[in-house]
């Protein structure tokens, strides 16, 4: 199996799986007051300094929670109380989800969202918050967020940031960003599942929980900290960096597929550098993921997250593709890939095209 698919899960990261094993040897739960209580609260609090201190926030104003999707949910929650929303017709579904009332800035032909739409849209109207992703999870385009940000700021509005596909493959510093919240994820980077962070400015440091418990998290995440996946998470973040070196297989991947016909979505703008969506006119992407799959070759369509369903990406019709919506699928290279898993996609999407968009009556033949 080459897999491809690493914007649905990278690969778990070597450091990530010795800062587990080290981590399930330390019996005790972190809120516990005696010294295996507190020898668990000491690997939290190291890697809550750790994730800290990669990404540009105040341990304090570090929440950690079960992933992107419960991030994104508490700063809807957070910066959401009393204020319209505003999100990018290109949004992950988990802000979607948070978010289901909320008015949609669209974005340009390449998927970039459109500043003067969301300068106008804020200007009209009372106070609002402003949900955007920083790299996209379909396409890898990465938004003007530091442009979007200054909007925010002169029209007295409040900006989350997606940045779980982004962090660990690009730069990324919450200090420098200009938001006020950002959401990042273990998985997304080499790091176990189950567990992520969200970021705050000390003016939202203060949010109240959307799960509540025994107060862990300073009040704002109710339950048990998972300690090793805590430990596993800054560790992944302590190594992985930007994937810029993997911009050359990507391109080889993407040569090979516009060979056979294909159209590389959003491919003239600034994308992640292990991201491409391609699309096949004439070919369902349920149909091209399930015969790659049968070649060996691991990729996806649309977010992974869906329930394993395959439909139409609303990020592609946002783009204005039309057609090329349910035709495109995504390759995401993790941090790991070799030569022979471009080189293995290449043979296997050729072998696929071929089979998919040559006549009927010359395959009888």
């Amino acid at each position: 199996m080459h897999y491809l698919d690493a914007n649905a899960t990278e690969p778990l990261r070597p450091e990530a799986r010795t800062a587990m094993l080290a981590a399930w040897d330390v019996v005790g739960n972190p809120s516990s007051v005696h010294a295996a209580g507190r020898a668990a609260r000491r690997v939290v609090e190291d890697a809550r300094e750790a994730i800290a201190g990669r990404f540009g926030c105040r341990p304090g104003d570090t929440v950690f929670v079960s992933g992107g999707t419960e991030a994104d949910a508490l700063a809807v929650h957070a910066l959401g109380q009393g204020r319209r929303l505003l999100i990018g017709a290109t949004e992950h579904d988990a802000i979607r989800a948070a978010a289901p009332s909320a008015l949609t800035v669209p974005v340009l032909a390449s998927g970039v969202l459109d500043l003067d739409a969301l300068a106008t849209m804020l200007a009209d109207g009372p106070p609002a918050s402003v949900c955007l992703m920083l790299a996209n999870n379909e396409t890898g385009t990465i938004q003007p967020v530091a442009e979007a940000a200054a909007i925010c700021r002169a029209h007295g509005a409040l900006l989350h940031v997606d940045a779980v596909q982004a962090a660990g493959r690009m730069a990324v510093d919450f200090s420098r960003s200009g938001a006020d919240s950002m959401a990042i994820s273990s998985h997304k980077l080499g790091g176990p599942i189950g567990v992520g962070a969200l970021l705050l400015t000390p003016e939202l440091s203060a949010v109240a929980p959307l799960i509540r418990g025994g107060g862990q998290e300073r009040g704002r995440r109710g339950g048990t900290s998972p300690v090793a996946a805590i430990a596993g998470f800054a560790a992944a973040a302590s190594v992985a960096g930007d994937c810029s070196s993997l911009a050359v297989w990507r391109d080889a991947a993407e040569r090979a597929a516009v060979g056979c016909g294909a159209v590389v979505v959003g491919g003239d703008g600034l994308r992640l550098a292990n991201t491409t969506c391609l699309a096949l006119p004439g070919a369902r992407a349920d149909t091209q993921v399930i015969a790659l799959d049968l070649d060996g070759i691991a990729v996806s369509a649309g977010a992974a997250c869906s329930s394993g369903k395959v439909a139409a990406s609303h990020v592609l019709a946002a783009m204005g593709l039309g057609a090329l919506a349910g035709q495109a699928i995504r390759v995401s290279l993790p941090w790991n890939a070799v030569a022979a898993d471009v080189d293995a996609f290449a043979t296997a999407y050729a072998r696929m095209a071929d089979r998919l968009l040559r006549p009927l009556d010359s395959r009888a033949a």
